[in-house]
């Protein structure tokens, strides 16, 4: 990987997202939680989540990834709290279509994640970005 290659997906926009992280720590009155570990890079995610009529009422995360797997962490959490399973979901798709397909970024509360383009050519992050919602969708089906 060049140099500039690594500058481009380092970009500051990602450096600033991975940097804050929202909800941070563990849930004392979670219903639903999960271990993620990415066994290709070694990044893991744990997920905390309460649930109150099928949505995300409360979240919270604990996530030790590259700057790409936190920057995507920051996105997730920043627009979570609300959602129900299958926006979460919608989301993800979106997200993998984005990477794996040259699809648009997703839109709305997710529309952060376009930052995260530069790593379509580059499927060795995929997994690392994708950790947090796989996290959380688990911990939405545990719950």
């Amino acid at each position: 990987m060049s140099d500039s290659e690594l500058m481009q997906l380092y970009s500051r926009r990602i450096l600033a997202l991975a940097s804050a992280i929202p909800h941070l720590g563990k849930l004392s009155d979670k219903t639903g939680s999960a271990h993620r570990r990415s066994p290709q890079c070694g990044s893991s995610v744990d997920v905390d989540v309460r649930l109150e009529h099928g949505r995300i009422a409360d979240f919270a995360q604990e996530v030790r990834a590259c700057a790409l797997g936190q920057a995507s962490a920051s996105v997730l959490g920043a627009g979570v709290i609300g959602l129900d399973r299958d926006g979460i979901a919608a989301a993800r798709e979106a997200l993998v279509a984005m990477l794996k397909q040259g699809g648009p970024a997703p839109t709305g509360v997710f529309a952060g994640l376009e930052a995260l383009t530069p790593a379509r050519d580059f499927p060795n992050r995929h997994a690392s970005i994708l950790l947090a919602w796989d996290a959380t969708l688990a911990a939405i089906d545990a719950a």
